[in-house]
């Protein structure tokens, strides 16, 4: 059974920040205090404490329901199309704002190819082949509506470079999103945390669209959090988990990272999203020199328990446990990258930079040690 507490009070909340407010009301007041960041939150977050129910009784109706078996951790049939929630919060809070750049159209087109991609296949279920054609169709029109990479720009064919490198960036964070979510809470509790670290630099900066879309996703992910936290009600699926993760890369090629310094233009975004993308990274080469992947239809298609995640579990780490050290590291590495746009010389750039590789040391130990813990095969590594 679905809990409902507080659909009373959010739908409540949500009437009052999209409809009853006068003109000059509360959101006229977030835009003079410098807070409209925190209003798109509260519409977000509102919007999907009344819809996370509500796309759990959906799956529920048409069969929708994530099964247990030998590979997952949950042991009861769970919906798995709460990122229908998350969606509709999502756009509900960048419809409010009404602002809409070129690049902003793009994003949202191209979120919603992704929402509706990981819907059907949460649904009916779809072949890795037409998967891996939808998402570089919502990435290529990402970047036809002005989204790119910007340093090849100025590189021979640097249009046609930079789209190459926007796609396969875009592609692989909706992939490295989607591999993480293993567990009750993690993609969305680390979409709350690599959305805020992109508001807070974003806001930071006076990069405030960038800001305002960070702060609809965080509010999406944090208000799904509590209906997804172990035990999970509702889970995301594929179609919450390729969508944030769809936004999260959108959101890296947006942002200004740094105008006179490439090493922190390049790796601001790198270090906020680090822990997924160490993370798709480490399982692939694993999963290639063990023989497990042979081919990209097997790369999308392959699922085990060599995650990151998986491992600190087979290291006695409960569920719970899991999500809060990996977020510790995902602040830490966001920090990182917070503080490493005020260094003032390039040594402490280097050293910050250090710091962040030093952590992703660490991270390998733990994956080396719940692998020699558990007797995995001997090629993985």
């Amino acid at each position: 059974m679905i809990k409902r507490r507080g659909g009373i009070f959010s739908f409540a909340v949500l009437a009052v920040l999209l409809v009853l407010l006068p003109p000059g009301g509360f959101s006229a007041w977030t835009w003079v205090e410098g807070m409209r960041w925190f209003y798109l939150f509260l519409i977000s977050m509102s919007a999907v404490f009344l819809l996370a129910p509500l796309s759990g009784w959906l799956a529920v109706r048409i069969g929708a329901m994530d099964l247990p078996d030998a590979r997952k951790v949950h042991t009861v049939p769970v919906p798995r199309i709460g990122g229908a929630a998350v969606y509709l919060a999502f756009m509900a809070a960048m419809l409010r704002n009404q602002q809409f750049s070129r690049e902003i159209y793009g994003i949202m087109i191209g979120g919603t190819m992704i929402f509706v991609l990981g819907f059907m296949d949460d649904w009916k279920g779809l072949s890795a082949r037409t998967r891996l054609f939808w998402q570089v169709a919502a990435a290529l029109v990402v970047t036809f509506f002005g989204l790119h990479m910007s340093f090849p720009l100025k590189m021979p064919f640097g249009l046609a470079l930079s789209t190459l490198l926007s796609v396969i960036w875009l592609v692989g964070i909706v992939n490295a999103f989607n591999f993480m979510d293993g567990i009750d809470g993690l993609a969305s509790a680390m979409g709350t945390v690599c959305a805020l670290l992109f508001l807070g630099i974003g806001w930071n900066s006076d990069q405030y669209p960038l800001s305002f879309i960070s702060a609809a996703l965080a509010g999406a992910c944090a208000g799904f959090l509590r209906i997804n936290w172990r035990p999970a009600q509702v889970f995301l699926g594929d179609s919450g988990s390729t969508f944030i993760g769809f936004i999260l890369g959108c959101l890296a090629l947006y942002g200004s990272w740094a105008t006179d310094s490439p090493a922190v233009s390049f790796s601001t975004p790198l270090l906020i999203l680090g822990i997924p993308i160490f993370d798709i990274i480490y399982t692939t080469v694993s999963r290639l020199r063990n023989g497990s992947v042979t081919s990209l239809r097997g790369w999308l298609e392959y699922t085990g328990k060599d995650h990151f995640h998986h491992r600190l579990m087979k290291l006695g780490l409960t569920v719970e446990q899991t999500v809060s050290f990996i977020m510790l590291l995902n602040i830490c590495l966001g920090l990182g990258a917070w503080t490493i746009r005020h260094a003032a010389s390039t040594l402490g750039t280097w050293l910050l930079l250090t710091q962040s590789v030093l952590i992703f040391l660490i991270v390998v130990a733990l994956m080396l040690l719940g692998r020699e813990l558990t007797g995995d095969e001997g090629k993985q590594i």
